[in-house]
């Protein structure tokens, strides 16, 4: 099992890669580490936040796929009809963009620090973005 240190604005989280359910999704994610971006609140689906990646082209398709992450869940969407883009729940979600619905692959999964899920998604609302950095825990 991969674990994860996530720090995002000032909060810790740590969490584990979901390596048998999106193998090829963690394995493109793992060559990203140490990964270092931006974290802003969604704008169509609920209580998330979103990294937006534009036309980044991961070479992925879909892979344990969903709508509706739930808190503490991370997914990616590969692009096609919207932009390819990673999002984290923390609370209801309904995963959609301007084109309508999408569905992204859940990859990543907090198992420490979800106590803060809910006070990242309100900083990162009224705040604004808050760095995010994805890097191998110790």
């Amino acid at each position: 099992m991969t674990k994860l240190k996530i720090t995002a604005g000032p909060f810790t989280f740590y969490g584990k890669l979901e390596e048998e359910l999106a193998p090829k999704t963690c394995a493109v994610f793992k060559t990203l580490l140490p990964y270092r971006e931006k974290i802003i609140h969604v704008r169509w689906s609920g209580e998330g936040c979103w990294i937006p990646l534009g036309d980044l082209d991961l070479g992925l398709g879909f892979e344990n796929n969903t709508s509706h992450p739930a808190p503490g869940e991370f997914i990616l969407y590969p692009g096609g009809i919207s932009e390819t883009e990673i999002l984290l729940a923390y609370g209801g979600v309904d995963f959609s963009s301007k084109v309508g619905q999408l569905s992204g692959n859940h990859f990543l999964t907090i198992t420490e620090g979800r106590e803060n899920l809910v006070a990242l998604g309100k900083l990162t609302l009224w705040k604004g973005a808050q760095d995010i950095v994805f890097e191998l825990a110790d």
